[in-house]
């Protein structure tokens, strides 16, 4: 934790955003993050909870690649009708992009997906998979 109540990481400060409102009232993010490829967000308000939180960002940078697939293969094999073939596999994990690497309170990791050439969602749509602390799927879910 730093003094002004940031997070400090091995990949930058995470900090809690703010929003005014016209009429001068504040709105604080109820997460830290930090902006970039992908954006990291820690899905707590205590410093000290986001600080206990960054070993499951550290898990994640340390396979990276290994977890953006278990992750593109859930959403082809959840969203198919069929077994998946191995090009479809090969060809989600090129078009489903990383955002968002999302540590949860209790330990969770969630990704998600931007489907980079609009073949596979609705605009305005993206896919998420949930591992659990165990690093398995848990979920496979699609946001708006």
């Amino acid at each position: 934790m730093t003094s002004n109540g940031n997070v400090a990481s091995a990949w930058g400060e995470l900090t809690r955003g703010s929003f005014t409102l016209t009429d001068g009232e504040v709105l604080v993010d109820e997460y830290f993050s930090l902006p970039g490829e992908p954006e990291l967000m820690v899905r707590t308000t205590d410093p000290v909870a986001a600080a206990a939180l960054l070993p499951r960002l550290e898990a994640f940078f340390t396979d990276r690649g290994r977890w953006h697939r278990r992750a593109t293969d859930a959403v082809v094999t959840r969203f198919s009708d069929e077994a998946p073939t191995p090009g479809e596999l090969d060809d989600a994990e090129g078009d489903l992009v990383l955002q968002t690497v999302e540590v949860l309170a209790d330990g969770d990791v969630v990704l998600h997906l931007d489907d980079s050439c609009g073949q596979h969602f609705p605009d305005g749509y993206w896919p998420a998979v949930r591992f659990g602390r165990d690093d398995v799927v848990v979920e496979v879910t699609v946001e708006a």
